[in-house]
């Protein structure tokens, strides 16, 4: 691939990241520009051209760009290719509806979690959906049970320093390996207001034809409803609903606990 034609990709790239990052609506072509850094006349010119082809575009008559609906199909079509989404849309939707919680199920991108269905009970209800969205590995439920095939030195090159995010979240290698270990022996994670406070969820690990981790589900909501309701009941829940998408991707024989 030529080399202008790779630089043109990607910061048409950097544009649509940039885009796609906004929490305050449509962003204008300034700050589109400020943001990557990109010259004014440059930006403008990817941005007619993102237009044209629908990965971006502007709302009624605001001033702004946001993500394009070529985008969103493209994005749905990912999700619908995918085998864990196929597999688990209906279990984890059934289990958001029966638990009143949010329920949740990811796989593992580099050292991220991406969030690859989110479902809302009536105990969790936002404003906005998690699909798509990334989180930390070692602060999650969820991204403690992605990690459990990983070597103590594969998450150190993996996670290097860990970022803490509140009192509670674990802040070292060692104690992350500990805490796999506990993981591994119970068959799921719990995840207590280490990401935010206030929080608490449950994720069990979702298993492939030969066994390996190939994403997890999680139910989540405020810490009082979720020990209200029961913390080792939801964890129950979760493992059941990880065994049946597991068997729906072809696993066909238990896992040996190490």
């Amino acid at each position: 691939m030529p080399a202008e034609v790779q630089q043109g990709f990607g910061r048409a790239a950097s544009v649509l990241a940039v885009i796609g990052a906004s929490t305050t609506g449509p962003m204008r072509a300034s700050d589109i520009a400020r943001a990557t850094g990109l010259g004014p006349s440059t930006t403008a010119r990817l941005l007619a051209t993102l237009d044209e082809l629908g990965y971006v575009a502007k709302v009624g008559d605001m001033p702004g760009y946001t993500i394009g609906t070529t985008v969103l199909r493209l994005a749905s079509e990912g999700l619908n290719q995918n085998p864990v989404h196929r597999e688990s849309r209906a279990i984890a939707e059934e289990l958001a509806n029966r638990t009143g919680f949010s329920a949740n199920v990811a796989v593992r991108d580099g050292n991220r979690l991406i969030y690859l269905c989110h479902f809302e009970g009536r105990h969790a209800p936002k404003s906005h959906t998690m699909i798509g969205m990334s989180q930390p590995l070692h602060a999650s439920a969820l991204g403690k049970c992605l990690l459990l095939d990983t070597t103590e030195d594969e998450r150190r090159e993996l996670l290097g320093e860990l970022p803490v995010y509140t009192a509670a979240t674990i802040a070292t290698q060692e104690a992350l390996t500990r805490e796999l270990e506990r993981v591994r022996q119970a068959g799921a994670a719990v995840e207590d207001q280490e990401l935010a406070l206030g929080r608490l969820g449950t994720a069990a690990p979702i298993r492939g034809p030969e066994g390996g981790v190939v994403a997890a589900i999680s139910i989540s909501g405020r810490l009082s409803l979720l020990r209200e309701h029961g913390i080792d009941r939801l964890t129950e829940d979760a493992v059941e609903a990880a065994d049946r998408i597991s068997v729906g991707l072809g696993l066909i024989t238990a896992v040996a606990h190490d």
